[in-house]
C-alpha cells in the first residue's frame, strides 16, 4: 500500500512573490510532492492568515504549510485548528506568540538592518486605511535581502519584489499553531531582515526541529535544496 503524500503549501513572506520558490518546487515535485505556492497578499497579517487558510482548506488530504520570512506569522495564524495540517516548517521566517508582531521580534536582538534599507510608498487600502508600502530599495537589495544570489538575479527580484504593509508587519498575531502542530525550522545565519539570534529563540520556544543554513534571508533562492531538504523530513516525520 502506498502512503499518500502530503501537499506541499508554500507561503512567500514580504519583497519576495511566489517564484522566490521555484527552486524548492522542482526539488519537491521531482519526489513526488504536490506542490502549491500562494500567492500572500501582505496587507494585514489577519487578512493575510484568512486567505492562505481558505487555500489550505480547499486542498483534499495531508499538508505540510511552509512560510518564509513574514510568511512564518501568516502560517502560523492559518493553520490554527486545521486537522489536516501534519507540520509547519518556517524558512528564515518568524514565529510570532500570540500578540507578538513581525516587527517587535525582528527588534527583539541585534541585528536586522532592514529598517535603514526600506523605502515607504503611502498608499490608501480599499477600506480607505492610509498605510505605506514598504519596498527595499533596488539599490540595497542584493546586500540586505540575498548577498548570495548572483546579482544579475538579484536585480531581477529587486524589480520584481512585491511590498508589505508597514500595517501588516506592526500587526499582532493570533494565537499560534506551532503551539498545536509539530515545528521544522531553517535559520539563516547571514540573514540581515530577521537576525539569526532571534530565529533561534523563536524556534527554540517553539520546541521545534532545527537545522542552520549558512544563508542570506533569501534562503529558498539560494540553497533551495537545503529547504526542500527540510520540508521532506517534516513530511516524513509526520505522514
Amino acid at each position: 500500500m502506498t502512503t499518500r503524500k502530503p501537499t506541499i503549501v508554500l507561503v512567500h513572506g514580504a519583497f519576495a512573490d511566489s517564484s522566490s520558490w521555484n527552486g524548492v518546487v522542482d526539488r519537491l515535485r521531482s519526489h513526488d510532492y504536490p506542490v502549491v505556492a500562494a500567492s500572500n497578499p501582505l496587507r494585514g497579517l489577519a487578512g493575510d492568515a484568512a486567505y492562505v487558510r481558505q487555500l489550505v482548506a480547499s486542498v483534499d488530504g495531508p499538508v505540510v504549510l511552509v512560510g518564509h520570512s513574514y510568511g512564518g506569522a501568516v502560517i502560523s495564524n492559518a493553520a490554527k485548528g486545521l486537522d489536516h495540517v501534519k507540520a509547519l516548517v518556517f524558512v528564515a521566517a518568524f514565529l510570532p506568540d500570540a500578540g507578538e508582531s513581525a516587527l517587535t521580534l525582528s527588534g527583539k536582538f541585534p541585528g536586522s538592518t532592514l529598517g535603514e534599507a526600506l523605502h515607504p510608498v503611502p498608499v490608501t487600502l480599499p477600506d480607505g486605511s492610509q498605510v505605506a508600502d514598504l519596498y527595499i530599495e533596488q539599490g540595497k537589495f542584493h546586500q540586505q535581502f540575498a548577498a548570495d544570489v548572483p546579482e544579475e538575479t538579484t536585480a531581477v527580484m529587486a524589480a520584481t519584489q512585491r511590498p508589505v504593509t508597514d500595517a501588516a508587519l506592526a500587526e499582532g498575531a493570533a494565537a499560534p499553531a506551532w503551539a498545536d502542530i509539530p515545528s521544522w525550522v531553517l535559520v539563516a545565519t547571514g540573514d540581515r531582515n530577521i537576525p539569526p539570534q532571534a530565529q533561534t529563540f523563536m524556534a527554540e520556544r517553539a520546541k521545534a526541529a532545527v537545522v542552520t543554513v549558512s544563508a542570506s534571508h533569501a534562503v529558498s533562492v539560494s540553497r533551495p535544496a537545503d529547504v526542500a531538504r527540510l520540508i521532506d523530513e517534516a513530511a516524513q516525520a509526520t505522514a
